[in-house]
């Protein structure tokens, strides 16, 4: 037990300080560039605000956590409980409708101004603002009715049918309104994980019409293995199929952690890592 509990210490402690140390010196980076008056990408507005929601998870997941491991468990009251599970679900959800909103305006930036893509390169830097912002009002939305479902520990002892999340306790309901509120809670997120997936493999596309389009500069002296499309294409597969790949492996563990009634520490631990 106090293996455990000093290894789980060091990975909430290390996640918290370089997690969060990492995301104000990239804001921080961010902002200078602004305000000394550096022309920024459409795209670095989408970052900052991925920077500012990452810094949200970190401080409602890493320092609760880190608490709990310096023996303060159930530290927080009801309000307090329903808040920083709040916290937690809205920018989870905002940060993957954040990355789904990169990679779509990164797609249309390399597309041709001839192409479907290419139609919107005017229009979107205009609307990533509004777009960020509906997201956010979205998954406040989605995630207000989760709330009622977390308790602390001590205003409901009359309370028998409850499950430990960790910090708080979750009421415990049946298994048709557990899965329905699974799927209203994942249906924002599989639509943002099918645009990814689009404007990845759009960007594929893209990357290889270009490299046959100059195929016959290759062909007149410059070595293809300088070209850097394959590159940019491995690079693209890599991420999104990593990306997704994290999220199903992270999804699987929600669900389990939603349907058992008495889920182990480590189901309850490893989705918050």
């Amino acid at each position: 037990m106090a293996t455990r509990d000093f290894v789980i210490e060091l990975i909430f402690l290390s996640q918290n300080i370089f997690g969060i140390l990492g995301n104000f010196s990239l804001l921080y980076h961010y902002l200078f560039l602004h305000f000394t008056g550096c022309r920024l990408r459409s795209t670095d507005l989408i970052i900052e605000y991925l920077l500012i929601v990452n810094s949200l998870v970190m401080f409602s997941t890493g320092t609760p956590r880190t608490m709990e491991v310096f023996e303060w468990k159930y530290f927080l009251n009801n309000t307090e409980c329903k808040i920083v599970y709040y916290i937690q679900r809205v920018a989870r959800g905002v940060s993957i409708g954040s990355i789904c909103l990169l990679r779509v305006c990164q797609a249309i930036t390399i597309s041709p101004r001839n192409s479907r893509w290419g139609q919107l390169k005017m229009k979107a830097p205009k609307n990533i603002g509004s777009t960020i912002f509906l997201c956010w009002v979205v998954r406040m939305l989605i995630n207000i009715r989760f709330t009622r479902y977390v308790k602390d520990q001590w205003s409901n002892r009359n309370i028998t049918k409850k499950k430990d999340l960790g910090l708080c306790y979750g009421l415990i309901h049946n298994r048709i309104k557990v899965l329905l509120n699974v799927g209203w809670f994942l249906l924002p997120a599989v639509s943002c994980l099918v645009f990814m997936i689009w404007s990845s493999v759009s960007m594929v596309f893209i990357l290889d019409s270009h490299k046959q389009s100059v195929q016959y500069i290759h062909r007149i002296g410059i070595s293809s293995r300088f070209s850097l499309e394959p590159r940019a294409t491995q690079s693209i597969l890599v991420l999104v199929s990593t990306f997704v790949s994290l999220y199903r492996v992270s999804s699987i563990f929600h669900i389990y952690l939603a349907l058992f009634n008495n889920p182990s520490w480590w189901l309850v631990t490893l989705p918050q890592l």
